[in-house]
């Protein structure tokens, strides 16, 4: 009898079935939230955050986000922009346009950093986070002086979307036997395993 009243107690506020007027015990597949949700790799979901990250670029041209990972956890983020302290680009205009400079070509004449530069001071800056063995997502492929930069932080795997016009990046980073990923998933990407953390 208790058992019959507890359930009555339960079933009492929830919507009717439709069909007999009583309470509906069992509720169906479509209204339990994420039930078909696909969870996204740890690809895609690190390279969501880069997005993210990229948002908050100061640049007229590119906006580009990277994120520093290892064991799965994020140590820094870092958008492309100039130096704190410094007026942004959309105040005082973009020195590479100004001088007629293309895309992937004399990267020291920019007031800018690059996110993957950032990404490695931030690291640097706010409790020494060593990055040793890590891995980068990156909204564009790294480009000559960040791949070297990221090979001597001793970033072991790069995970790239956007192509960049550098050949000499590339080449360094097989000669260093750094892992280079192009991410091509879509914007969910596959399941995570089960089991997987």
């Amino acid at each position: 009898m208790a058992q019959a009243e507890d359930k009555d107690a339960l079933l009492q506020g929830m919507p009717a079935c439709g069909c007999c007027g009583e309470a509906d015990t069992a509720p169906s597949a479509s209204s339990v939230p994420y039930r078909n949700y696909v969870r996204p790799s740890w690809d895609s979901y690190f390279m969501q955050i880069a997005d993210a990250v990229a948002t908050r670029s100061t640049c007229l041209r590119r906006h580009v986000g990277a994120v520093l990972v290892a064991d799965k956890r994020i140590l820094a983020t870092g958008y492309n922009g100039v130096p704190a302290g410094i007026a942004h680009c959309s105040k005082v205009g973009c020195l590479r346009e100004r001088l007629g400079i293309p895309s992937g070509e004399r990267h020291e004449l920019c007031r800018g950093l690059h996110a993957e530069q950032n990404t490695l001071i931030q690291a640097a800056r706010h409790g020494g986070i060593a990055t040793d063995g890590s891995t980068v997502y990156c909204t564009a492929h790294p480009c000559a002086q960040c791949t070297k930069m990221l090979i001597n932080a001793g970033v072991k795997r790069i995970v790239y979307r956007d192509s960049y016009p550098d050949e000499l990046s590339a080449a360094l980073l097989k000669e260093a036997g750094v892992e280079l990923c192009h991410f091509e998933d879509g914007p969910g990407g596959p399941a995570a395993p089960s089991d997987d953390v």
